[in-house]
């Protein structure tokens, strides 16, 4: 029993909060006690794990439990007041909103590319953006063979990762039933497609565009590399698509590129995590209704750029709600225990 931990969930009752405490048990992350936390009108809510009703308490409470590890997920506001409480009595956070990412202090991890970068003393954890991550987790076993230059990626991002607000938006312009709250979007989502993720910025960017340009650098600690991104949001729920163009500094060959993803996802394949989807003569390619509810990311459309040296063109998906944001999170507290 003394292996068991204390684990809090702040944002326990959103979208990733929720789907943070299905990983938990879906990964067998051995908690003996869950605080799912949460703003003070969701205290008292009940939510459940392990067969079990767990009661909703406020973040105050749930730094008084002094627990083992708190995963956050309730935005950057809550995460630069509430993390260092929590890391203050011992507390390993582990922090899914954009707050510490590009903090020189904190470390940005995906555990099977660069989890060795985290230490003892590390008690406040990134976890990177949802985009980033199943970019980086598909293209890292290219850049240690080839070495990456130049990526260009355009996304293709669910609604889901506007949280509740983005899925009941599309619902009811959709004519269906849905919460009543405020819309996500400036504009109609349904029959629809925003090349606009997060604000945008002096330089013409959006927030999402430069997050997959600066958490790349970040997690390959190389900044050479130049990313150059457009981010676009899109009607379907189930899991994020990417289009990339990769160059590289070394050649390729095309059937070794598609024999280090066939390796599988298991961890200690040559593509940790991701799975080879790509037979176009059968008309099977990676699809966000196929990635919805899976823990894998999803590679496929794998062929040379003909316009360039070294490059490779690429089509990536995966469930956001999963390895791009609860999936890693709780990746990130196994690798600690």
């Amino acid at each position: 029993m003394s292996n068991l931990k204390k684990v809090a969930v702040v944002g326990a009752t959103g979208l990733v909060g929720g789907k943070m405490i299905e990983v938990l048990q879906e990964l067998n992350f051995p908690v003996g006690e869950l605080i799912p936390c949460a703003s003070e009108k969701s205290v008292g809510k009940k939510v459940k794990f392990a067969g079990k009703d767990w009661t909703v308490v406020s973040l105050a409470d749930g730094v008084a439990a002094k627990p083992d590890f708190a995963l956050f997920s309730a935005g950057a506001g809550v995460s630069l007041e509430w993390a260092p409480r929590f890391a203050e009595v011992g507390c390993r956070v582990i922090d899914n909103s954009s707050c510490w990412r590009m903090d020189p202090t904190k470390k940005l991890v995906v555990p099977s590319i660069n989890g060795n970068v985290i230490g003892p003393d590390d008690m406040i954890i990134a976890n990177p953006n949802c985009s980033t991550i199943q970019m980086v987790l598909a293209l890292a076993p290219l850049h240690a063979r080839y070495k990456i230059k130049r990526i260009v990626v355009s996304t293709y991002q669910s609604v889901t990762g506007s949280g509740m607000k983005g899925i009941h938006q599309m619902l009811r312009e959709r004519g269906e039933e849905a919460m009543d709250l405020p819309n996500a979007y400036p504009h109609q989502i349904d029959r629809n497609i925003l090349p606009h993720i997060d604000s945008f910025l002096e330089n013409g960017y959006t927030k999402e565009e430069m997050k997959m340009v600066n958490e790349t650098c970040k997690i390959f600690s190389d900044n050479s590399i130049k990313v150059t991104a457009t981010t676009v949001r899109v009607p379907v729920t189930g899991g994020h698509s990417e289009s990339v163009n990769v160059e590289f500094e070394k050649d390729f060959d095309l059937e070794e590129v598609k024999a280090i993803y066939a390796s599988g996802p298991a961890p200690d394949s040559l593509a940790p995590g991701c799975c080879l989807c790509d037979d176009p003569a059968h008309d099977i390619y990676p699809m966000p209704i196929n990635a919805f509810g899976r823990n894998e990311v999803f590679v496929g459309r794998l062929r040379r750029d003909f316009s360039q040296p070294n490059s490779l063109n690429m089509w990536i998906v995966a469930d956001n709600l999963r390895i791009g944001a609860a999936t890693n999170a709780v990746n990130i507290a196994l690798s600690l225990l």
